[in-house]
Parts: structure tokens; sequence; C-alpha cells
């Protein structure tokens, strides 16, 4: 199966691996066909499940091997992660201080962003979730342009299990949009619709990430810490808080330490 992936343009590879994790975010979202309310600790449970995948995946997937592949370079080896990581944290800070958008859970009151009362509840809680996949698409999309850049310390199966590990954590994403769409009225279809949609942005910046890296292979440590720095802050400024405000701390955590060991084992064994 491998030999024949391989054979593949990265570019195909990246938006097969992210239209996988869509695919997932769509399933979370196909549950307001079957239900109008979730169980608050499931999603809690899911939610810290979900943190934790996206804290093993920054260090297993990206972090890790970005430290390997600067050792031949012209600087101290971890500059580039240093630099990378903060980078895309504050990239995403910025991000969240301009786009208008509506952490699930919340009233509109608390959205965030420019002016973002003028918008509808729909698309703001809709623009939260899109703004945290993308650097999610960014990181599978930068571990398939390793690969194609033929990097020792990259691999096929690393950055399957990476794709792997986000499409799982995606599930609840897509829940966390469309159930509370359906719980104030909006048809079951059009929940759906604008749940699965938050994931679209996966493939677009996943090909952004693959192009990136393919053509300026230089940048590819730091495009990796980037992509993790960019995680770490949806982790720590969205993910857990989201999981614990409704009181549900210990199960988030233990939650959350379950889907680090997954990503963590997921990584290991396949890569």
């Amino acid at each position: 199966m491998f030999e024949y992936l391989e054979t593949l343009d990265p570019v195909i590879l990246a938006l097969l691996a992210t239209l996988f994790t869509w695919g997932m975010t769509a399933l979370g979202a196909a549950l307001v066909f079957t239900q109008k309310n979730m169980n608050q600790k499931f999603l809690d449970s899911m939610l810290g499940f979900a943190g934790g995948v996206m804290i093993a995946a920054s260090f297993w997937s990206l972090l890790s091997p970005a430290l390997e592949m600067a050792e031949d370079g012209p600087v101290p080896i971890w500059i580039p992660a240093a630099v990378g990581f903060m980078v895309g944290g504050l990239f995403l800070w910025g991000v969240d201080k301009i786009l208008p958008h509506l952490h699930p859970g919340l009233s509109i009151e608390s959205a965030e962003g420019i002016n973002p009362k003028k918008k509808k509840r729909s698309t703001l809680l809709v623009l939260a979730i899109t703004l945290h996949n993308i650097p999610e698409g960014l990181a599978v999309g930068v571990a398939f342009g390793a690969v194609a850049a033929g990097f020792d310390t990259a691999s096929l199966a690393s950055a399957m299990a990476l794709a792997i590990g986000i499409g799982i954590q995606n599930f609840p994403e897509g829940v966390a949009v469309a159930m509370p769409l359906r719980r104030d009225g909006m048809s079951r279809r059009k929940s759906f619709l604008y749940g699965q949609a938050s994931g679209l942005v996966e493939p677009i910046s996943a090909v952004v990430g693959v192009l990136a890296v393919t053509f300026i292979e230089p940048m590819l440590p730091y495009a990796l810490s980037f992509a993790a720095g960019a995680m770490i802050f949806v982790v720590v400024e969205e993910v857990i808080p989201s999981s614990q405000e409704e009181g549900n701390k210990d199960l988030a955590s233990l939650t959350l330490m379950v889907g680090f060991t997954v990503m963590m084992i997921l990584d290991v064994a396949l890569g």
C-alpha cells in the first residue's frame, strides 16, 4: 500500500489526507440527523481527547522532526523550532483578534474579532472552527511536503498517522458547530451543512503547506514548527477551556491524556 502511495504527487496525497479529515468533521456534524442535543459529558470528553491529540501531534509529528531536520543547518538546531513555534502562535493570535468568530457554547455577546455582532451566529460559529482548522491543514501539508523533499526524518507513514490523528479530533469539532445551531432552531440539513463547512479550509491550507515546503525546502523546519505553534495556541486558547467550562474538568483532563497517548502510539507505531 505504502509503495503505491509513494508514487503519488505529494499535493494529491495531502489533498486525500485532508479530505479524510474534512470527512470526519462532516461525520461529527451528521449527528444532528439523529439527535438534537448531545450529552455534555460526552462532548467535553471528545474535546479533551481532541486537545490531547493536537498536543501530541505538535511534538511527535512536527516539532521533533523539525529539530532533527535542523541538525545539518547553518544555525543551532533549536532556532528553527523556537522561531517557527512562536511565529505560528503569534499568527493565530493575530487572526483570532481580527476574524469575527464565536466559540461554541458562548453567547453572541462573547463574540470576538472585528465587528462580530454584524455577523449571524451561525457564521460566527463556523468561522471559529474554520480558524482552528487552518493549522491542522498546514500541519498535514508540510508533513507530506517533508516526505516529498526526501528528508530522512520524514516518512509517509508518519504523515498518514498525523492525518489520522487530526481526523479523529475533527469529529467533536463538527459536533461543536452543528449541535448548537440545531438547538437554536436551525433545520437539521442547515446545521449539518454549516458544521461540515468548517472543515473545508483544511484541504486548502494543506495544499498551501505542501507547495511552500516543496519549493522552499530550507524553510521546512520552520514550517513544521509554525504549524505546531499554531496548534498549541488553539488547544490552550479554545479546546481545553471549552472542554472544562461545564464543570467536567477531571473527565476532560483524563480524556486529554488518552488522546495524547493515542496520537503518540499512532506516530511511533506507524512512523
